[in-house]
């Protein structure tokens, strides 16, 4: 890994965290929306799930685009895109217009999960190729925390817009660095052979202290197409079919968590700066989870480990959901469960970018994610009719932790795939 990779890894995990403060800006904001709006929690649990339905659509369109016209370019779009729906969201005065501004801030988010997923994939080593995505979805809790932590700063003076207003100007900032610092991957100028692609690959080469090549390299026949329709040809249709019913199980058993969290300890008496602590410990737990879980992939089987870890995130969920009685008690429960939880959902990046082909990666990523972010936004709005039901909280915590355990039944079928995929090779 040359220094030139290492730049490009870690401006992936701080775009990622980027997308971690994004996606949960809405969350540390909820307390205060609900309060000044006076609205209920299906009204709310509606508002919470919009960016995500905004994913589905960025990560299913972005994604496949990305395949096609590079991963560098969607990137930076998908920047622009959140921090102007980030900026907008600071405007809202009803629920309709926050919900279609927290919509068009999740085209760029769902974009950006896809492609920095195949670009990290792209430009780490195969020594180091799991390791590098396992750190990279570290970012999303590294944005919370360091974000939650600002954000618990700024709601004891400011209203809940304050939030917004702090996640665009990070967004924006994010821009020309990565403009500056972040060529298109070499992986993808090979596949794709874009008008002056052996220049572009010769000066990143050059820029990563390699000796030049004077010839693209020849590229496998089945690799020159890309596409959606691609993900569902005999050899892939079993593995596109399985990861995307894993992340979809798992995610929304995640979702649950993040999104409910500050609304919960509110609800229990405790005031929002505290509430949003709580998220905070989650994501803590969370970032040691992911860090830890990469280290084990130098010893562990990937997909194995992500078996036992979203079977241990399971029980976590539902020990979370039996209530405890201090903040202190609230926050350790927190963190287990942000600890193997989101290690189930690191593990899952790896997967997609180990099972997908460089021609589909991005695509067949953002496939996985899109639909499985459907996931998300069910898991987020069900429990909120849940609650509204009348469900308590270690119900609605059993039913929701249930994800995780038919994300991990899939993974176990996916090794069967896996294997028949490389017997008809």
């Amino acid at each position: 890994m040359g220094r030139l990779q290492i730049v490009a890894v870690t401006l992936c995990i701080l775009l990622f965290a980027l997308d971690g403060f994004d996606v949960l800006s809405i969350s540390f904001a909820a307390p205060g929306i609900a309060e000044e709006w006076a609205i209920d929690r299906a009204a709310l649990g509606l508002v919470l799930s919009m960016e995500l339905l905004g994913m589905i659509a960025g990560s299913l369109l972005l994604g496949d685009i990305a395949d096609r016209i590079g991963r560098r370019p969607l990137i930076l779009l998908c920047l622009v895109l959140m921090a102007i729906g980030m900026a907008l969201a600071a405007t809202a005065e009803s629920i309709a217009t926050l919900s279609s501004y927290r919509f068009f801030t999740g085209l760029g988010i769902g974009g950006m999960l896809a492609t920095t997923n195949a670009m990290v994939a792209e430009y780490s080593n195969k020594k180091h190729r799991s390791l590098a995505v396992t750190l990279m979805a570290t970012g999303y809790p590294l944005g919370a925390i360091v974000g939650g932590s600002i954000v618990s700063v700024l709601l004891a003076s400011y209203d809940w817009r304050s939030v917004f207003v702090f996640g665009a100007l990070m967004t924006a900032a994010f821009i020309p660095l990565t403009w500056f610092f972040l060529p298109e991957s070499i992986a993808f100028l090979c596949q794709k052979k874009p008008a002056g692609a052996l220049q572009r690959i010769n000066k990143t080469l050059q820029r990563m202290g390699h000796a030049t090549v004077s010839a693209l390299p020849v590229t496998e026949t089945q690799s020159d197409s890309s596409g959606i329709r691609e993900l569902f040809k005999p050899k892939m249709l079993r593995i596109t079919v399985l990861l995307t019913l894993a992340y979809f199980a798992h995610i929304g058993t995640f979702y649950f968590i993040i999104k409910w969290v500050p609304k919960l300890v509110v609800d229990m008496g405790f005031d929002a700066p505290s509430a949003g602590s709580v998220l905070v410990w989650f994501n803590i737990g969370g970032m040691a989870g992911a860090l830890l879980f990469g280290l084990f992939t130098h010893w562990v089987d990937l997909r194995r480990l992500v078996i036992i870890s979203l079977l241990i995130g399971s029980a976590s969920v539902i020990a979370f959901g039996q209530g405890q009685s201090s903040l202190v008690q609230l926050s350790l429960a927190a963190a287990i469960g942000g600890f193997f939880t989101n290690a189930g959902v690191v593990g899952l990046y790896a997967l997609l970018a180990q099972s997908y082909p460089t021609n589909v990666r991005a695509g067949g990523t953002g496939f996985s994610i899109g639909i499985g972010r459907a996931g998300a936004a069910l898991g987020t709005i069900l429990a909120g009719f849940l609650f509204v039901a009348g469900a308590s909280l270690a119900t609605v915590a059993v039913i929701m932790a249930m994800g995780s355990v038919v994300a991990a039944i899939a993974l176990t079928f996916l090794g069967y795939a896996m294997k028949s995929r490389l017997e008809d090779k």
